[in-house]
């Protein structure tokens, strides 16, 4: 199978650095988002990316323009998606609003086109399992920021072919990825281990054992770690995180239970750097 044309669902944060990523690699892209101020957002952080590259040195002018070319931004899931050949969705982290979505998708995409899923931990095999073709649906879960982390995670869903697999292997080595390969589990490999000490983070925080800045400190200068866990909580989202945390309690037990403070920080909607205020307030820097 040849991939010539992409089509991402969702224009955020993720979903524009993953456009930005395939237009840059060559193929059509076809980025679509259910409001209008969510597309000219994600485009216009897809300019800015390309614009530094150009500033630095990384990219001329021209290659910047003949990415931006590339890709076609829309609020119509027709136009999207009609004769593209994978489907990568980016939507919000909710697994009922992603079924309904891929539903939709079945009565426009041709019978070729992959479903790739970029989920932080959601079970691939249960949104297979809502298609017609759960052989060729696979997780592809990408790191932020997209275009510089080289990282890609696939996860096999349960009737996930080889052929899927080899091919979504190939697409995102052609994106310039490195590639790691996970059966289905919770979490999958990355945030299974990283969720739940950034979880212990928020423990730590809550019961007094350090100031934020020195967990974080703690961390960089003790661990080596580019980032402390209570900043990059922050960046990640700390809904993101709360969700993830929920789906490991919900299937592990109570060894991942999720920290109260987190919960609360996100019941106040200060949910990270998105809403200028998480663990750190953002406004005052």
């Amino acid at each position: 199978m040849v991939i010539k044309k992409i089509c991402v669902l969702g224009a955020g944060l993720m979903g524009n650095g993953i456009a930005q990523t395939c237009a840059q690699a060559g193929y059509e892209v076809t980025i679509r988002d259910i409001e209008q101020r969510f597309i000219d957002a994600g485009m216009s952080m897809i300019r800015k990316n390309l614009s530094r590259d150009v500033e630095k040195g990384r990219k001329t002018r021209a290659e910047m323009d003949t990415i931006l070319a590339r890709i076609t931004p829309t609020l119509d899931l027709k136009k999207a998606a009609t004769d593209v050949d994978v489907v990568v969705e980016v939507v919000i982290e909710v697994l009922e609003v992603k079924k309904v979505l891929f539903n939709e998708l079945e009565e426009i995409v041709p019978a070729h086109c992959l479903f790739f899923t970029n989920t932080s931990g959601l079970s691939i095999t249960e949104m297979a399992a809502t298609t017609k073709r759960p052989d060729r649906f696979i997780g592809t879960h990408f790191f932020n920021p997209v275009p510089v982390m080289r990282l890609l995670e696939i996860i096999k869903g349960y009737e996930t072919t080889d052929e899927t697999l080899t091919i979504a292997k190939k697409w995102g080595e052609s994106l310039g990825k490195e590639v790691i390969v996970v059966n289905e589990a919770p979490a999958f490999a990355v945030n299974r281990i990283l969720c739940p000490m950034l979880n212990e983070a928020f423990f730590a925080l809550e019961t007094g054992v350090a100031s934020a800045e020195d967990l974080d400190k703690g961390m960089t200068l003790g661990c080596n770690h580019p980032i402390g866990p209570l900043a990059l909580s922050d960046l990640v989202g700390l809904d993101t995180l709360l969700r993830i945390m929920e789906g490991l309690h919900q299937e592990l037990g109570d060894k991942y239970r999720p920290a109260p403070l987190l919960k609360k920080l996100v019941r106040a909607g200060n949910l990270g750097k998105k809403t200028g205020k998480g663990v750190y307030d953002y406004g005052k820097k």
